[in-house]
């Protein structure tokens, strides 16, 4: 079977580290990127890699055909008008086959289940891609506690944490073009990682019913003016006027639909961990056992003292999003590995070379994006959304939080 044929569409920090992740598997290749801002340094990366010598297609038109796959990496704000090209490309004859959504889906549940028809329409096959869920640690502890699991009964709570000091780029920054600040940002990664290890073994990923969510947001750090300025100073983003949250929490609870077993997942996301870097943090329980994972325990330590700081070009080099040059710092040997980057796209890789769907498809996305939605309107609201609710759940399909609007100034301060 011929190696899978991958295009990247986006040139900037995920699709970097989704090279990386790439050298560690088989039968796959990045024969062709997108042009746009980056991609000569990327596919300059990809070739230093050794994944290949890729091409630099002008359209999205010429990379669909020539490649099996298309990765969309490009910002939230854009990747509808990206998949109407690949949808019409591939409707034309072109080669492209399969279709990559980073997380998440869409900005809004109306959105989201505009790409999952595009794709649909088209006669695609899906991936979406949410790493934590491949995690090692997280698969691995599953797989310890299985006997546990059986015996005792299925884990009950799952707190799931991500954390860091905040985004690489302006768009991120823009709730208008981002779709909100850090609930929309990650606390898509921890809904998600929360339901999958409350699923029980064995079972679809959706296989749990969402019941109700409640959350709250906040604007902690970032509204301060120092910080502003700093903001604005840096990305040209004004949190005076048109502000996203930086911190966001809550509680989702599911229904088993076998048992009747109600199970709670909470979220906690920030971008205001300004300790060592990215920070993931997941706990779970159930009757009689537990599990406790946090990335920022590395088997590797590095010490710089100040004199020698001065000489340290990339911090990153430690850890993702690390803010400290000096000190003892956290350094991960195989950063992509850890946070399940390799896994995520070898299991993906060997789906669509048999012509399947990814374990985690669109439909997938779209949910966890009703998830993210309903915990904005929770918190806008400020009372528990009952996911239960028909006359709710219609809401949610055109639902966009006042953040998303720009107008996260009246609820934020």
């Amino acid at each position: 079977m011929d190696s899978l044929r991958i295009g990247f569409i986006g040139s900037g920090f995920i699709a970097r580290f989704m090279a990386v992740a790439m050298q560690q598997v088989r039968d796959c290749e990045v024969t062709a990127i997108y042009r746009r801002s980056g991609s000569e340094q990327l596919a300059a990366e990809v070739k230093a890699l050794g994944l290949s010598e890729p091409r630099i297609c002008d359209s999205i038109r010429e990379l669909c055909e020539v490649c099996d796959t298309a990765a969309v990496f490009t910002p939230n704000h854009t990747r509808v008008a990206v998949m109407e090209e690949i949808a019409e490309a591939a409707a034309s004859g072109a080669a492209v086959r399969n279709v990559i959504g980073e997380k998440p889906l869409g900005r809004t549940v109306q959105e989201a289940r505009r790409l999952l028809e595009l794709a649909a329409k088209a006669g695609l096959k899906t991936a979406y891609f949410e790493n934590q869920i491949y995690m090692n640690a997280v698969n691995n502890a599953l797989d310890q506690l299985r006997d546990q699991r059986r015996t005792m009964g299925e884990v009950v709570l799952v707190r799931a944490t991500e954390e860091h000091a905040g985004p690489h780029e302006a768009w991120f920054w823009d709730p208008t073009r981002q779709g909100g600040g850090v609930l929309c940002d990650m606390g898509c990664h921890s809904i998600a990682v929360a339901r999958y290890i409350l699923t029980p073994e064995g079972k679809d990923p959706m296989f749990l019913e969402p019941v109700a969510v409640q959350a709250d947001t906040a604007l902690l750090k970032w509204g301060q003016a120092r910080y502003r300025d700093q903001l604005r100073a840096r990305f040209g983003v004004d949190y005076a006027t048109t502000p996203a949250e930086d911190f966001a929490t809550g509680i989702i609870t599911f229904r088993n639909p076998e048992s009747g077993q109600l199970v709670r997942g909470q979220f906690t996301n920030s971008w205001m961990y300004d300790k060592q870097g990215l920070r993931v943090s997941i706990d779970a329980h159930g009757p009689g056992y537990g599990m406790e994972f946090n990335s920022l325990r590395s088997p590797l330590e590095v010490f710089v003292g100040d004199e020698a700081a001065e000489s340290v070009a990339d911090a990153e080099r430690a850890v993702e999003k690390s803010t400290a040059t000096r000190g003892l710092l956290a350094v991960h040997p195989n950063e992509v590995d850890l946070y399940g980057y390799t896994t995520e796209m070898r299991k993906t890789v060997d789906s669509f070379r048999r012509g399947e769907n990814a374990y985690l498809t669109w439909e997938y996305g779209l949910e966890i994006t009703r998830l993210v939605q309903a915990a904005y309107m929770a918190a806008e609201r400020g009372k528990t959304i009952d996911l239960t609710d028909d006359s709710v759940l219609r809401e949610l399909e055109i639902y966009q939080s006042p953040i998303a609007q720009g107008k996260g100034a009246e609820l934020l301060y």
